[in-house]
């Protein structure tokens, strides 16, 4: 049972990037996005694109570990009956042996692309949704901008979520 994966964690990660290259293009989001924004695009020629993608897969990193107890439900189980930090579960205990016992019955069940993205979805419209509507009424930004960034994150942690619970 290893719910961290380092290849599919950055896999993951990618997503936001390569979503946000096609979805912010300007043949498809690109120009609403811009004028929602305010933003044209001589501006945003001058941004240092190694900073912005750079840091960009860094969140991406922290998005897709976030992700990984929404989509895997069975990785509950183990905070449970995790022993204290620093000591080490005792692989011979009954509370190990039922642990892993509960694992071998259920913990494959719901691994699929399509559970992964449905609660992608829900992490963006229950996590994310809030954290721009916020943002955009404090920056006194439209309902189209919420809309737009919401797409992208609806989308977004779709895939994310569909990736990790398939492949984890």
């Amino acid at each position: 049972m290893q719910y961290l994966n380092i290849l599919y964690t950055l896999i993951s990660a990618l997503v936001p990037l390569l979503v946000g290259f096609i979805y912010y293009n300007e043949k498809v989001m690109g120009r609403a996005w811009m004028k929602a924004t305010g933003l044209d695009p001589e501006y945003l020629k001058k941004a240092n694109m190694l900073k912005i993608f750079g840091f960009t897969l860094l969140f991406s990193v922290f998005l897709s570990l976030f992700l990984i107890p929404v989509v895997l439900h069975v990785s509950h189980l183990f905070s449970l009956v995790a022993p204290k930090p620093g000591q080490e579960m005792d692989p011979n205990s009954e509370v190990y042996r039922d642990l892993m016992a509960f694992y071998e019955k259920y913990g494959k069940n719901y691994r699929t692309f399509g559970h992964g993205a449905l609660h992608g979805v829900l992490a963006a419209l229950f996590g994310a949704w809030p954290v721009i509507g916020i943002n955009a009424l404090f920056e006194r930004r439209g309902w189209r901008y919420t809309a737009i960034h919401l797409g992208y994150w609806v989308i977004t942690f779709a895939l994310m979520g569909g990736i990790i619970c398939a492949v984890a």
